[in-house]
Formats: structure tokens, sequence, C-alpha cells
């Protein structure tokens, strides 16, 4: 009797042994597959186009969004991207610097991140939303906006405007998509992106019949969106309702424009 329990307890032990081993790995593995979807996956520069991040939704294919950070890097965009996936979207986050700079490459590079993106298992076919911050957000509006066979809409974050600020009835009249810009009042960054310039482009869109919508916020600051820097430091200029009425605003020009398409729909309609 007591050989026989004696056994029976050990299989007992050994079942419980194996059951903890495999949650455990379970656990893990859910932890990594996590960490690696918010991490994204990371392209070096090629012929196929400029170096990237890519981040893809977990419910399946979904429609492309081009980000491009601002001139300090895309880390302190990642986050940014990330979220974006989580809605449904195929994420993919580039440098500013190679959408907007002195040799001009901006357009071909896009149109190459663009054509990339398309051909991913990972992406819902069809024209690409961009979305733009500072450095990338003028490359938006410079490159992205005529490519109204490719981009469906563009959202710019404080954008660079200070090369064409005294010529924006040239430069709003490059504008084939719907755009919104999101502005900082207070912005005086290397005057790269000031208010008055916004304003500016804004008569003249309007003027040029374009579909433009300018939002400021008052008390906001370049980066105003930016929790952490391209090192992981602390923004002083983030501004948490700012950021969150953005982010609104860009998911609701993201509805009209560039929309989910089944089932992944729930996680737009729902989104913070």
């Amino acid at each position: 009797m007591k050989t026989i329990m004696t056994k029976y307890m050990n299989r007992r032990w050994w079942l419980r042994r194996v059951a903890t081993v495999l949650i455990i790995g379970w656990i893990l593995s859910a932890i990594t597959a996590s960490a690696f979807a918010a991490e994204g996956v990371s392209t070096e520069a090629g012929p196929e186009g400029p170096a990237q991040t890519a981040f893809a939704p977990d419910t399946g294919p979904g429609p492309v969004i081009i980000v491009i950070s601002g001139q300090s890097g895309p880390n302190s965009y990642q986050n940014y991207a990330a979220e974006l996936a989580k809605l449904g979207y195929y994420s993919v986050l580039l440098p500013g610097k190679d959408i907007l700079n002195p040799e001009l490459t901006g357009e071909t590079n896009l149109k190459k991140a663009i054509d990339r993106a398309q051909r991913s298992p990972n992406a819902v076919k069809g024209r690409t939303a961009v979305i733009g911050f500072s450095l990338g957000g003028g490359g938006a509006l410079y490159n992205a906006t005529p490519l109204s066979d490719l981009v469906s809409m563009v959202v710019a974050y404080y954008p660079y405007t200070k090369t064409w600020a005294n010529k924006m009835g040239w430069f709003t009249k490059r504008f084939q998509v719907p755009i919104l810009v999101l502005a900082a009042q207070r912005d005086r960054y290397k005057e790269c992106c000031v208010i008055e310039s916004m304003q500016a482009m804004e008569a003249a869109a309007k003027q040029n019949g374009k579909q433009f919508e300018l939002v400021v916020y008052p008390e906001a600051n370049h980066g105003f969106n930016l929790q952490t820097g391209a090192k992981g430091e602390p923004v002083s200029a983030y501004r948490p309702d700012d950021d969150r009425n953005a982010w609104h605003r860009t998911i609701e020009m993201l509805k009209q424009y560039h929309p989910l398409k089944g089932n992944e729909k729930d996680h737009l309609i729902h989104s913070p």
C-alpha cells in the first residue's frame, strides 16, 4: 500500500511540475510576443527603401500608415506608431531626415517605403495614410500631399515650414489630399515651425480650395505630444490634454479618410 501511494504521489508531483513548466513557458512566450510586437521589426536602409520599423496589427492585415519622425530620429515616436498598430493598422515608422533633406531624395524614399509596406503580408492593399512630426511633418506636407494616387490623407504635427514660409501660395497648390495640421501656438523651436507660417498656410490652402484644417493649441510648444525624447529623457513640453486631443482628432481623420475594414473596426471605435 505504501509503495502504491508513493508512486501515485510521485506521479502527481511530476504532473504538477510539467504543468508548471508549461504555464511558465506560455507566460514567457506571451510576454516575449507582446514585447516583440511593441518594439516592432526594424529594417536597415537598402534598395527597397529607407530604414524603417514596422508594427503589425495583431488582428490580421490592416491599412498602411506611414509615420515620419522628427529630426531627432524615430525613438521618440515608437510608442505612437505602436498605438496605431493596436488599432488595427499596419504602421511603418521612418526617419524624418530620409523624407525631407537637402539631397531632395524624400519623394523617392517615400514612394519606396509605401511600395514596400503595401507588399507586406501585414498590409491591406490600398492607399496609405501619412502622419509626420516636425521635420517629418514638413516632409509629409511637401512629398506626400501631391501623391493622391498613393496617399489618402496627411496629418502633420507642428510641421517644419520654414523653407516655404514666404511662398505658401505655391506650396499649398501641391496639396492633393485632405490635410490636418496640429500646431503649437508657442512653438519657436529653431524658428522651423512657427504659428505664423501655419496660419499663412491655412489662408493659402483655403484660397486654393484645398481640404485643409488647422488646429492650434494655445499653451503648447514644440513636441507637446512627446513624453520622452530620443534618449528616453522626459520632455518638458509634454501636455497630456493636448496630446489626447490631437490623438482624438487624428483618429477622427483616419475614420473619415483611411478607415479600417472588417473586424478591426472595433479597435478604432473603442480607442481612447
